[in-house]
């Protein structure tokens, strides 16, 4: 445990910017690998949102209200 103390400490010392790029590594560790197929499907299908949102296609919602339509159909 004390290695992880002398790392947190060490941390303390970091920019900003270099503390989020240490987390966010971490938290990536314990996540599963993702197929180069799998990321650039999701990389299309994020431009082709962008893409219908910008020529008005679409429009945004409040994440408030996703969160309680999702909430609604899973106490049916």
């Amino acid at each position: 445990m004390s290695s992880v103390n002398q790392i947190l400490q060490e941390a303390k010392h970091l920019s900003e910017d270099q503390r989020l790029t240490l987390v966010h590594q971490l938290l990536m560790i314990g996540e599963p690998q993702i197929s180069e197929d799998i990321e650039n499907s999701w990389d299309s299908e994020i431009r082709d949102r962008i893409a219908r949102y910008d020529r008005g296609e679409i429009r945004a919602r409040p994440a408030g209200d996703v969160f309680t339509d999702i909430d609604r159909k899973l106490q049916t």
